[in-house]
């Protein structure tokens, strides 16, 4: 049986083609600088690093240097080659995000770091609502119209299920603001993030559907300072390509010293 695709990769990428006639890319650039602050975190120095993207030359711009490639469902990566991936928002459209991480864990050398970035459940709740919301007043049915993401909590399982060692998963929400439902869909436009789902209905979207939603987002989704608000939400993921030479977790009940000792502090029971 075949797996039913989440996302229509011909649509996508030229979606990606027409943003670089004008792109927007500020999210990719605090994703950039999100990165950054944690890779500075991080006591190693990386010198062959490879990245995935679906931007080539905004990330070969931060990061001059490395390998970059296209997030294929067959990655364009050596195995062993790199000690540093970075999956660059688009692990979201990924038909098989393990696949994906699986891939970027066997390009790294032993004691490698691989680092996702991508958009997650909390993103667009407003845009998602209002539209189902319209599209049901107006013509009675419904149609996927935005991308469904996965939460922390699920994505953070998927690096272990790829075989990472050490791995973390944390979040960033957004809270931003446009002028209204129009100028956000133009953002996404230029961000090349519109629907590109392989389920999407093929014809554009009807301007009643589109007018209804308008109100929908501007009566229920106001911002205090004016114009609409617009939920986002980055995850990050962190996993390590396994190496002897890491440290582990110990096994639980195996501590020889208290807490409490350890921190020099006194140890106050909970009453019963």
């Amino acid at each position: 049986m075949t797996q039913p695709r989440l996302t229509d990769r011909s649509a996508l990428f030229r979606q990606r083609a027409r943003a670089l006639r004008a792109p927007k890319l500020f999210l990719h650039a605090l994703a950039a600088e999100e990165i950054e602050d944690r890779l500075q975190m991080v006591n190693k120095s990386f010198t062959s690093p490879a990245i995935v993207t679906g931007f080539r030359d905004f990330w070969q711009g931060k990061y001059p240097g490395a390998t970059v490639v296209t997030d294929d469902e067959t990655l364009a990566l050596r195995p062993g080659a790199h000690d540093l991936v970075i999956h660059a928002l688009c692990l979201h459209w990924a038909d098989d995000p393990v696949g994906q991480l699986v891939q970027s864990r066997r390009a790294l050398c032993p004691d490698g770091l691989m680092l996702a970035v991508l958009f997650g459940g909390g993103s667009l709740q407003e845009l998602r609502a209002t539209l189902a919301q319209a599209e049901a007043d107006v013509t009675g049915g419904l149609s996927p119209r935005v991308l469904p993401m996965g939460d922390i909590r699920d994505l953070g399982a998927l690096l272990q299920r790829a075989g990472f060692a050490l791995p973390v998963a944390d979040r960033l929400p957004l809270d931003l603001r446009y002028d209204d439902t129009l100028a956000l869909m133009r953002e996404l436009r230029a961000m090349g993030e519109t629907n590109a789902m392989d389920a999407r209905q093929r014809r554009v979207l009807r301007r009643d559907v589109l007018a209804r939603a308008c109100d929908i987002y501007a009566r229920d989704f106001a911002h205090p300072e004016g114009g609409i608000r617009v939920s986002a939400e980055m995850i990050f993921l962190t996993g390590w390509a396994p190496d002897p030479g890491q440290p582990k977790p110990k096994r639980p009940g195996s501590a020889t010293v208290r807490l409490a000792d350890a921190l020099g502090t006194r140890e106050n029971p909970l009453e019963d």
